[in-house]
C-alpha cells in the first residue's frame, strides 16, 4: 500500500494528528515569537530544518539551527522566537494529543482556563453530523470499555506479579518470562481502549466550541 510523503518547503501543516500523536512542519516568521505555555500532558519535540530559533524551557534560553533539536517535557514552560533573517521551519511533535493541549498561565503563576479549540486548529475537519448526545454516549462507552481493561489489567498484573517473584524466586526463566508476556496481554489493550477514549473526546471538546454546528 502506497504511503503518503511529505515535504517541508511546502507541507506546511498538522501531517498527522491522532491521540497517540500530534506531528506537523511549523513555519515561524521573522520576528515571530510563540506565546510560553505547557502541556498538561505531552511532551514536545522541535527538530529546526531552516532558520535559526531561540528557545526559552523553564527559563533556559538556547539558539537552534538546522539539524538541531530540543524536547520540551510534560509541565516545562517554553517559547520560541525567529531571530534570523529568514523564516522557521520547524517539524515538532507532542505526544500524546488530548485536548487542552496548550496550557496558559497567568502572572501570578496560577493556571488559566482550561483552552479547547476547534479540530480544524489541527488541521482535522470536526464531525458535524453526529448529534451531541450521541458523541456523549460514545464518550461513556469509551470510558466504560477503558474502564473494564483497566480493571482485567489490574486482575492480571496481580496474578502474574506474583508468578514472576515465585518464578525469580525459583530460577526459572521460562517461567518468569511467560508472566511477562502475560502481563503484556492485558496491559497493552488498557492503553488502546485509553486512546480510543482520548479520541472521542478530543471529538466532544472540538464539539463544545464549534459555532457553525446547528443540530441537537
Amino acid at each position: 500500500m502506497p504511503f503518503q510523503v511529505l515535504d517541508f518547503h511546502k507541507d506546511i501543516r498538522n501531517l498527522l494528528t491522532t491521540p497517540e500523536i500530534r506531528a506537523r512542519f511549523l513555519q515561524i516568521d521573522v520576528g515571530q515569537t510563540s506565546k510560553s505555555h505547557t502541556h498538561d500532558l505531552g511532551h514536545e519535540i522541535f527538530l529546526i530544518l531552516q532558520g535559526q530559533a531561540e528557545f526559552t524551557i523553564e527559563g533556559h534560553a538556547e539558539v537552534l539551527g538546522p539539524g538541531q533539536l530540543c524536547v520540551a517535557l510534560t509541565d516545562e514552560a517554553h517559547e520560541v522566537r525567529n531571530v534570523g533573517d529568514e523564516p522557521v521551519i520547524m517539524y515538532l511533535s507532542v505526544t500524546p494529543h488530548i485536548q487542552p493541549t496548550h496550557t496558559m498561565w497567568n502572572e501570578d503563576g496560577t493556571k488559566e482556563p482550561p483552552r479547547f479549540v476547534l479540530n480544524t486548529s489541527y488541521d482535522v475537519e470536526p464531525d458535524r453530523t453526529t448529534p451531541t448526545d450521541d458523541i456523549l454516549d460514545q464518550q461513556l462507552a469509551a470510558a466504560e470499555a477503558w474502564l473494564a481493561a483497566v480493571e482485567a489489567n489490574t486482575r492480571r498484573q496481580r496474578e502474574q506479579i506474583a508468578a514472576y517473584k515465585a518464578a525469580r524466586a525459583a530460577g526459572d526463566l521460562e517461567a518468569s518470562l511467560a508472566a511477562r508476556d502475560a502481563m503484556w496481554e492485558t496491559l497493552y489493550p488498557a492503553y488502546r481502549r485509553a486512546f480510543a477514549l482520548a479520541d472521542v473526546w478530543n471529538s466532544f471538546t472540538s464539539r463544545t466550541v464549534d459555532t457553525e454546528y446547528t443540530g441537537p
